[in-house]
């Protein structure tokens, strides 16, 4: 099965333009490292290097042929391309692994910040099935270093982003994501603190995933993978592929340090661009019409009819309270049969035809023109995996029911992986966008796909009578992204948003290879109910998900209009986050409070550009149904050294005193702090802030205090 033909050695020489040796061991000719003291430039450059010198320090292992791999030493290369970038090194080889089979290595060293990544990807070039391919681990690594420590936080749903700090002392933490949406229940980012240092570690996968974390009295051994339980063949022509694996190494311990140091990484290098001119995305705002529709609504946009939105932009325009976008969500398009869709939106997906009752002719394009005309872009919602009545979908739109496979219901799973299916959900889709000037693209996904899959996977091995265990996830994931992919590339051509608003009932879809891709507008639906929740949230999901937004309500349901009159200053504040989506019933509630909306907007919107900048929680993390804390964060930029302090006393806390240590600031510098509310100004010093810190009195629960921080 291998062709050994003198690898290693052979394998060194090839790649030697990478660096001496074919090891990169400085940053001579990219963009210029960091500042940051925490960063290690020198981990990631040595790692990456080791790939470069010896292919079985690849961290990767499989089972082939009944053979188990580790690395990819002992194959012969075929080609290498490896590249100095404007931001890094990057490396292309690709091994025979035997006459059908080859692997594909592309790896990534920053040399910004010392971030290495990678993917393996195998592709059937032959002529014939290969060989069974099963068991692949996408890292399987030891990271060195005494008193070794996992942190990091859970997934959405039933965890609620719960913050977690866990020893490995002789213990494994394992976790293990089965439902196909990636970031419900459990988070494929993680802390490890090992020794001095420490390495951030994110695993980009949509679907399922795995990873166990073993800690030892020398360090931590990892491993971890995507599509649980793969063991198939390949067929000809097929490719599947590892998880994309990001590592960030960091020096000293310190958490705030390096959550500051991904964050930046983050912002710089992992997001998408704004436009097809790769402008960078800015903070900004959303609202919906929909809860203003005076009509009954049972979520989405089901309620907006062709003369509901012109009261509502109006009103927003008379009272200078324009967002950047507005929200068009679930429940615009005709049934499997044609028909108008009054209040099901969840069981009549799949046309993706706008709903020519509720909006005849060209009106909404016209309401979406009028919204162009005061400043204002629009998203639409879609959900492109499911499809309903496929019987009448195939009659009616032209879908074929053999790209579907059941999941709940009279709702089905599409099979992205399949070509022809993908061809017709991004025709659908872009059509609608551009006839009726929709300016960005929403996905939801509100089914777990992996029972679908497995009908696929099992449809597969009777028609080929071989093992094809979890090569519909495979090729389905790959296929999501590149759905992702072509609109984008659409929205570069006709001047729209070249990046995506990610849901999948809430946050279950936050991998960090779709984050390259899109942003999660909502990083929750439970995170449109109480500030307590959203303030956990912030405090554990912003480590890891800088450019993110929540909901500017509280309700005691998901589905419920905030207060009567709007948000209050606690309740904005708390959902202060770089998306602002502003939730209020805008000329339905005769208590509306103008006066409040625009001054807690402006508010944000007066500080919004340190949001994307150093984030240091002042105090513990506390459950979603905690309120009897403080909660205290500040938003820092280490350019400007200019600082916002928000501090809420939460709804049963009974201590009205807090008093804020600021470390971060420059000691012998001296800083104006004003209070945003009462105008009181102070001078202190960084040394002071940091051993004497700032005192807060609130003397009511659920208030909150916001000081801006300027140095002198």
């Amino acid at each position: 099965m291998r062709k050994l033909f003198f690898a290693l050695v052979c394998f060194g020489f090839l790649l030697s333009g990478c660096g001496k040796g074919g090891i990169v061991t400085s940053t001579k000719g990219l963009v210029p490292p960091t500042d940051r003291p925490c960063a290690d430039l020198k981990t990631g450059a040595d790692m990456f290097g080791k790939w470069l010198e010896d292919p079985a320090s690849i961290p990767l292992s499989f089972v082939y042929g009944g053979e188990a791999v580790k690395g990819l030493q002992g194959f012969e290369v075929l080609s290498k391309n490896c590249e100095t970038t404007a931001s890094g090194k990057s490396l292309k080889a690709v091994f025979r692994i035997d006459d059908n089979l080859t692997a594909t290595l592309d790896a990534f060293l920053n040399g910004e910040f010392g971030e290495i990544e990678y993917t393996v990807w195998f592709e059937n070039v032959g002529a014939s099935p290969s060989e069974e391919l099963k068991d692949i681990e996408s890292v399987v690594m030891d990271f060195p270093g005494s008193d070794p420590m996992l942190r990091g936080c859970l997934g959405d749903h039933v965890n609620k982003y719960a913050d977690y700090q866990t020893q490995l002392r002789d213990t494994t933490v394992s976790f293990v994501s089965t439902n196909g949406r990636a970031t419900h229940i459990y988070f494929p980012y993680f802390d490890l603190v090992h020794g001095d240092g420490g390495t951030l570690m994110a695993l980009g996968w949509a679907g399922t995933w795995h990873a166990d974390f073993t800690g030892t009295a020398d360090g931590i051994s990892m491993k971890g993978g995507n599509c649980n339980g793969f063991d198939s063949v390949v067929m000809p022509g097929e490719k599947v592929r590892t998880a994309l694996v990001v590592m960030l190494p960091y020096k000293g311990r310190d958490r705030d340090n390096a959550t500051n140091l991904w964050r930046e990484w983050f912002i710089k290098y992992n997001m998408p661009s704004a436009d097809g001119k790769g402008n960078r995305i800015e903070p900004f705002s959303t609202t919906c019409f929909a809860a203003d529709t005076g009509l009954p609504n049972s979520d989405g946009s089901i309620s907006e009819r062709f003369y509901t939105w012109k009261r509502t932009l109006e009103r927003l325009i008379y009272e200078d309270v324009v967002p950047d976008f507005r929200w068009f969500d679930a429940g615009w398009y005709l049934d499997p049969r044609g028909n108008t869709v009054p209040s099901d939106w969840y069981g009549t997906v799949g046309t993706w035809e706008l709903d020519t009752l509720k909006w005849p002719g060209k009106t909404f394009l016209e309401s979406n023109q009028a919204c162009h005309d005061a400043g204002m872009k629009v998203l639409t919602w879609f959900e492109p995996e499911s499809v309903c009545d496929v019987e009448d979908l195939a009659r009616n739109f032209g879908y074929n029911p053999e790209w579907a496979d059941f999941n709940r219901g009279n709702r089905y799973t599409s099979n992205l992986g399949n070509k022809d299916c993908l061809e017709w959900t991004l025709g659908r889709i872009t059509k609608m966008m551009g006839e009726n000037g929709v300016d960005l693209f929403r996905e939801d996904n509100n089914s777990n796909p992996v029972k679908a899959w497995t009908g696929f996977d099992a449809k597969e091995a009777e028609k080929t009578n071989r093992p094809r265990k979890g090569i519909t996830e495979n090729l389905a994931i790959q296929g999501h992204y590149e759905l992702w992919d072509r609109i984008i590339d659409f929205c570069a051509k006709n001047g729209k948003c070249t990046y995506i608003d990610n849901c999948a009932s809430g946050g279950g879809r936050n991998d960090i290879e779709s984050l390259r891709r899109s942003l999660p507008f909502m990083r929750s639906d439970a995170d449109r109910t109480t500030t307590a929740l959203r303030l956990s949230m912030t405090t554990s999901y912003c480590r890891w998900i800088p450019f993110h937004g929540a909901n500017t309500k509280e309700s005691a349901d998901e589905l419920e209009p905030g207060m009567a009159g709007g948000s209050t200053f606690y309740i904005t504040r708390a959902s202060w986050l770089p998306v602002y989506n502003i939730s209020e019933v805008f000329t339905h509630d005769v208590e509306m409070d103008y006066d409040r909306l625009r001054a807690t907007f402006g508010e944000w919107k007066k500080y919004n550009h340190l949001l994307v900048k150093d984030m240091y929680p002042l105090t513990p993390w506390h459950r979603h149904d905690d309120d009897s804390n403080w909660t205290a964060i500040v938003w820092h930029d280490r350019e400007t050294d200019e600082a916002v302090l928000e501090a809420f006393r939460q709804e049963t806390c009974q201590e009205p005193y807090y008093t804020a240590v600021l470390g971060f600031l420059v000691p012998d510098k001296k800083y104006t702090l004003t209070n945003e509310d009462t105008g009181e100004t102070i001078t202190m010093t960084g040394a002071s802030l940091a051993e004497d810190g700032l005192k807060i009195y609130l003397p009511e629960p659920k208030s909150c205090a916001l000081w801006h921080i300027m140095p002198e």
